[in-house]
């Protein structure tokens, strides 16, 4: 067990998202709109 958790080469990679993932939540969050009536919070998506 001592060998698994003691190798670092792992935890180096970098991970980058593709551009499908980016434009994906670009996307998601122009179309959410918030809305506060009172106290409460709804959350309305424009497709």
């Amino acid at each position: 067990m001592a060998k698994i958790y003691s190798k670092k080469a792992l935890a180096n990679t970098k991970m980058l998202p593709k551009k499908e993932t980016i434009s994906f939540i670009l996307n998601y969050s122009k179309a959410l709109n918030m809305v506060k009536i009172g106290t409460m919070n709804f959350e309305i998506i424009a497709n």
